[in-house]
C-alpha cells in the first residue's frame, strides 16, 4: 500500500479579520456617559510607513467612540496628545495628562486631577510597561527594580488612588502578559512582573467588591503593536507560531477592554483573559 505525504494547508490570515480587528466598526454607545482613565494612553514612535496602534491609544480611541470621556495619561505629551487629536477628530471628548508613573508622588495626584477633569471616575485601564530585557545572568538590582516599579508598583498606586474617588460599580483593567506563563523570553523581570500583576489583579478585586469595583487582567499573547513590531525586527523567528497566521492588533486588545470596563461584564470579577488566540492551550503552527 503506497501512502503519499500531502503539504500542510496554507493559512489565510484574512479569514480572522474583521472591522473590528482592525479599528474600523462604529461605535455603538457600551460606554456612554462613562468617564474612563487610561494611563499609557499614548505609544512610541518606530521606524516603520505604517506603524501599527498600540494597545494603550487603541483603547483611549475605542472607549471615546463608544461614548466615554477619556483622560489620556502618558509619560509623553506629545504621544498623549496625538492620541486625544485622533479621538477629538472622529468627535470624541479626552483630554492629556502627563505622568512619569515610576514617581510614587505624582499618582494620587495624578488620579485626583482627572477624577475632577471628568467629572467623576467610572473606570481605569491600566495599559504602562516597560522591560530592561536583561536576562537573569545580567541583571543588575536597579534594572530589576526599575521594571518593577513601573509595571508592578505603579499599578498599585494608580488603582488605591482610584478606589478611594471612583464611583460604585466602576471597574479597572490591568493589561499583563502572556509572558507571565512562560520563560521563552528569558526575560525575568518582565515575565514575573507581569505574574505579579495577575495577582495584582485580585487583590484590586477584593479590596473593589464592597464598592462593586471590579478589577480584571488582559494577558495579550503576540500583538503587532509598536513593540510587538521591534521585538519582532530584533527575533524574525518570534511569532511564527502564531494560531491564524498573524499576530493580534492593538484593536483586539482593546476590544477586550471595553469588555471588562463596561457594564457587559458586571459579574466577571478577577479574572485573567488570555488573549492569545489559543497559543498557549496548543493552537500553534508547525
Amino acid at each position: 500500500m503506497s501512502t503519499t505525504t500531502q503539504a500542510p494547508k496554507q493559512l489565510d490570515p484574512a479569514a480572522s479579520l474583521h472591522a473590528e480587528t482592525l479599528g474600523l466598526a462604529k461605535g455603538r454607545g457600551r460606554l456612554e456617559g462613562r468617564r474612563i482613565i487610561v494611563v499609557g494612553a499614548g505609544q512610541r514612535n518606530i521606524i516603520d510607513a505604517e506603524p501599527p496602534v498600540g494597545n494603550g491609544r487603541a483603547m483611549s480611541v475605542l472607549f471615546a467612540r463608544e461614548g466615554a470621556h477619556v483622560a489620556c495619561i502618558d509619560i509623553s505629551k506629545e504621544a498623549a496628545d496625538d492620541t486625544v487629536r485622533q479621538i477629538t477628530s472622529e468627535g470624541g471628548r479626552a483630554f492629556t495628562d502627563v505622568v512619569d508613573v515610576s514617581d510614587i508622588a505624582a499618582i494620587a495626584p495624578a488620579i485626583a486631577r482627572c477624577a475632577k477633569q471628568l467629572g467623576g471616575l467610572d473606570g481605569l485601564a491600566l495599559n504602562v510597561g516597560i522591560s530592561c530585557g536583561l536576562s537573569l545572568p545580567k541583571m543588575t538590582a536597579e534594572a530589576w527594580d526599575r521594571d518593577y516599579a513601573v509595571n508592578v508598583r505603579s499599578h498599585m498606586l494608580f488603582a488605591q488612588a482610584a478606589l478611594d474617588v471612583m464611583s460604585p460599580g466602576g471597574a479597572i483593567t490591568l493589561t499583563s502578559s502572556m509572558a507571565s506563563q512562560r520563560a521563552n523570553g528569558r526575560n525575568p523581570a518582565y515575565e514575573s512582573s507581569k505574574a505579579a500583576q495577575i495577582a495584582l489583579g485580585r487583590a484590586i478585586a477584593r479590596a473593589g467588591e464592597e464598592k462593586g469595583i471590579r478589577c480584571n487582567v488582559i494577558a495579550p499573547g503576540f500583538i503587532d503593536s509598536p513593540m510587538g513590531r521591534d521585538a519582532s525586527r530584533r527575533r524574525a523567528d518570534r511569532a511564527l507560531t502564531v494560531p491564524f497566521g498573524r499576530q493580534g492588533t492593538g484593536w483586539e486588545v482593546a476590544y477586550a477592554a471595553l469588555f471588562l470596563i463596561s457594564n457587559e461584564s458586571s459579574y466577571v470579577n478577577a479574572y485573567t483573559l488570555f488573549l492569545d488566540a489559543g497559543h498557549m492551550a496548543g493552537i500553534v503552527r508547525t
